[in-house]
């Protein structure tokens, strides 16, 4: 896991705990939405958002479908996070 990824990672645990109401959540990047007992699509879509703003990114709702745990979300926000920094 990159640095990057890390941090981003450290940045979606206080979003996944007040989304997801656990204080003890700790997002990893194998975590599905299986793993979560509120997890529901509703809780999916304010996480989502969550994260937009947190990070400063945007994701298109075909990339958001598209996500099959938290590390395609970290992966996601990296890419999107390295596009943001110019060359």
């Amino acid at each position: 896991m990159s640095t990057q990824q890390q941090t981003i990672l450290q940045k979606l645990t206080p979003i996944f705990r007040k989304v997801f109401e656990d204080d003890d959540l700790v997002p990893t990047l194998e975590m599905t939405a299986d793993d979560v007992e509120l997890w529901d699509s509703m809780r999916h879509v304010r996480m989502v958002l969550a994260v937009e703003k947190a990070l400063g990114v945007r994701f298109t709702t075909d990339e958001i479908a598209g996500l099959e745990n938290v590390g395609a979300l970290v992966q996601l926000a990296e890419s999107r996070l390295k596009a943001l920094v110019p060359a």
